[in-house]
């Protein structure tokens, strides 16, 4: 072993660490790990930063624009609403269409926007069909991973294993030679999720569902008597948030129930207060400032949650610029008109300080508020409202543009035989030209973190290549399992990218993963390209932990779920998917030509 072998190894290993610790963000270890293997000169500059100009990235970015261009025009919308509204009432039949809903979506567009677009369609299905929503949530997700392996734009990882491999001088896959071996895992995984995973999926409350009850024990009606020291201030003057941990959800003024308050927002004399809070709090507030508790409720909580009252789930959206800041940081009720009344994270319900709770992706919110105020919600790139959105919203007359650009992008690739980049970079163009989104909404339409992760880890396989590093692996898995036999060692490929892609990525453990599985194949004189979707099927296996992909973090919080469901539906499914792939990849790729 060569002491540059020990580096890449030494690289490799603390990247890992950093993504299972998660204490640092994944495009930022990517960037480390692109500068550490220049220093090193372990690559050149050019190689370095080769990653950026990479096919692979300009194809990933591309494909969020055009994924953009279908959201924005409610393309899928329509699509993944008239699939689900064919579910029914029955649990089996509402988690097969579902699956194939979002499945078949993240075939043409990336794998947590077809998660997106479904969840508040979901959500609704579940409310109308009474089936706990924790039972639908962890299928969209885990549908819309193996969806992706259908096509060559489904996941990153299909677009990387294909640049990989011209790189590496062979030939790369076309757009549809995923298709055969992807669709036979996707249908395998809706009949075992049907027929076994169903049952092991778990009831769970959601946050609207659990504190509601919890609502009514802490909704108070409090009086400012015309001596209070309140009178004339405003919301953001009284400090009834920041002092007292007090939400004001309403304002009964001289017969008028007022709900559209800001920080602006001023207090009279006889105003009733309906107040969101705890019976410690509410008293010393009371104490300090001359409120009068009333001790007879002039309104129920049902007439607070009228049509101008609203009750409303959102959760953090996949491209969210919020994470990591607090609703007081973000004037979220000045900004929306809604109060946070708890947030649902891992499992826990906070209730108290929220204003300064730093938010998260996979935070499910519990948001009161006007209806009159909620478009601005669901028209936010930041939030995900779990409810049917409002079509009106979308641009749906420019849809059918959509859905011909999406088409030609098609046509392209699979007739005309033009690079998937170019092609999409073409399709990208078209949208915003064709007007399905603007040129800021394009941008915005991008997951940076994901084109950054990709770009900074692209270095470490041309260093693992020009050091050894692959070969020296590819090696080692032979000599543990060479003796058993070629699908014993495709076994241990998949389940190694499998077990990599939880702590990292699936692009992540596609781009260490690859060069081995390529050497490997050359080194028992097989087909690199059965090995290579060996190596993305296993990295787009995400199902043991809520981490192991961003689709599983976005239902997290929405269902209620706790760190160990994912674990108790997908250990399964991964054995399953694993003897599926080991069954018929190899007659539909010869591994010996």
């Amino acid at each position: 072993m060569t002491p540059e072998i020990l580096l890449v190894l030494g690289i490799i290993l603390v990247a890992v660490v950093l993504f299972a610790t998660e204490k640092l963000r994944v495009d930022i270890i990517a960037l480390l790990v692109l500068l550490t293997v220049a220093l090193t000169g372990l690559v050149s500059p050019e190689e370095a930063f080769s990653g950026f100009a990479s096919p692979a990235v300009i194809t990933v970015w591309a494909v969020y624009i055009v994924s953009g261009g279908l959201f924005k025009t409610g393309v899928a919308d329509v699509l993944g609403e008239r699939i689900i509204r064919l579910a029914g009432n029955s649990e089996p039949r509402l988690i097969a269409v579902i699956m194939l809903a979002s499945g078949t979506m993240s075939a043409f567009m990336n794998n947590i926007g077809a998660a997106a677009v479904l969840l508040p369609a979901v959500v609704g299905v579940s409310r109308q069909a009474k089936v706990p929503l924790s039972r639908l949530l962890i299928p969209l997700s885990f549908a819309s991973l193996m969806g992706g392996n259908m096509t060559l734009i489904g996941t990153p990882p299909n677009i990387l294993a294909t640049s990989i491999l011209a790189e590496r001088g062979f030939e790369s896959f076309e757009f549809f030679d995923f298709t055969p071996m992807g669709a036979i895992v996707f249908a395998a995984g809706i009949l075992y999720m049907v027929l076994v995973g169903r049952h092991l999926l778990p009831v769970r409350p959601t946050a609207e569902e659990q504190q509601t009850q919890q609502l009514r024990e802490y909704i108070s009606e409090v009086r400012v008597p015309p001596e209070s020291p309140l009178v004339g201030k405003t919301l953001a003057d009284s400090r009834l948030g920041s002092d007292f941990d007090l939400s004001v959800l309403a304002i009964l003024r001289e017969g008028q129930l007022l709900t559209a308050l800001n920080r602006d927002t001023h207090l009279y004399a006889d105003d009733l207060l309906f107040m969101e809070s705890e019976a410690g709090t509410l008293l010393k507030a009371s104490e300090e400032l001359g409120l009068a508790i009333e001790a007879e409720p002039e309104l129920a909580l049902e007439q607070l949650g009228s049509d101008d009252f609203h009750l409303v789930e959102a959760t953090l959206a996949p491209r969210s610029s919020i994470a990591g800041r607090t609703l007081r940081g973000m004037r979220f009720r000045d900004r929306y008109g809604f109060t946070a009344l708890a947030i649902w994270r891992q499992g826990d319900v906070i209730t108290q300080r929220l204003i300064d709770v730093r938010l998260r992706f996979g935070d499910a919110l519990l948001l009161k508020g006007p209806r009159y105020r909620l478009p601005a919600l669901q028209e936010s790139n930041d939030f995900l409202v779990l409810e049917p959105v409002m079509m009106e919203l979308r641009r749906r007359n420019k849809a059918w543009m959509a859905v011909g650009v999406m088409a030609l992008v098609l046509l392209l690739v699979t007739f005309f035989k033009l690079h998937i980049s170019t092609a999409l970079v073409i399709g990208s163009v078209l949208m915003v030209l064709a007007g399905c989104l603007t040129m800021d909404e394009a941008y915005q339409s991008i997951e940076w973190r994901s084109v950054f992760l990709i770009a900074g880890m692209l270095p470490l396989g041309i260093a693992m290549d020009n050091t050894g590093t692959a070969r020296f692996l590819a090696d080692q898995i032979i000599r543990l399992l060479g003796n058993l036999g070629p699908l014993a060692v495709m076994a241990g490929i998949y389940v190694l990218a499998g077990l990599i892609t939880e702590p990292m990525s699936n692009a992540a453990a596609t781009v260490l993963m690859v060069p081995i599985a390529i050497d490997v194949a050359l080194e028992l004189g097989a087909s690199p390209h059965a090995f290579v979707l060996a190596t993305v099927i296993g990295a787009s296996t995400s199902f043991l932990t809520p981490v192991g992909h961003q689709a599983n973090v976005l239902v997290f919080g929405p269902g209620g779920y706790r760190f160990l469901d994912y674990t108790r539906v997908g250990w399964l499914l991964n054995i399953v998917i694993l003897v599926v792939t080991l069954i018929f990849l190899p007659i539909l790729w010869p591994l010996f030509p």
